[in-house]
């Protein structure tokens, strides 16, 4: 009978590779295709507040 065969895995680029950091973490979680949209609308609200606080905003006010 012929002896079995043990299939052994190689450790490969994936098995030493070091945890992420926060910041290389958080970049590839703002990159991800799948964020994309919820990315987009929190910084058009962001840029939105910002207007709006500025004397930029003051311009939307209807004339007195």
């Amino acid at each position: 009978m012929a002896p079995k065969r043990i299939l052994v895995e190689r450790a490969g680029p994936s098995r030493n590779r070091q945890p992420k950091g926060a910041i290389a973490s958080t970049y590839d979680a703002l990159t991800s295709p799948e964020n994309a949209s919820i990315v987009r609308s929190i910084a058009i609200f962001g840029a939105s507040v910002a207007f709006l606080a500025s004397s930029w905003g003051e311009f939307l006010l209807p004339p007195q």
